[in-house]
């Protein structure tokens, strides 16, 4: 997984030519701890470029783009959020919800 920044973001996410899911999280959030593994299997086994932002530390980022709770997860295609899921979910339902299945 990639840790991305206000500085690395446009880089590592609007500029990637594949997908890139951005789990945007707080150390202080249980359900982003719940959903972090799954996020780890899903990109191990699927190939998904999967990218993480802390919001706490990285908030210009989270405004940008309207994220009011976390977990939430965008996927990103060609520089724009095609995709947005909110909230921890099992594994099945978040692959389902990305197209995966």
């Amino acid at each position: 997984m990639i840790t991305l920044t206000t500085e690395n973001f446009e880089e590592q996410v609007l500029k990637r030519d594949e997908p890139v899911l951005v789990d945007f999280w707080a150390e202080w959030c249980g359900p982003c701890k719940m959903v972090a593994p799954v996020l780890e299997q899903i990109e191990a086994e699927r190939g998904l470029t999967i990218g993480k932002l802390n919001t706490d530390e990285n908030p210009a980022i989270m405004a940008r783009y309207g994220v009011m709770a976390v977990p939430t997860l965008l996927l990103f295609e060609n520089g724009e959020p095609v995709k947005q899921i909110i909230g921890a979910k099992p594994k099945r339902l978040l692959e389902a919800e990305l197209g995966l299945t």
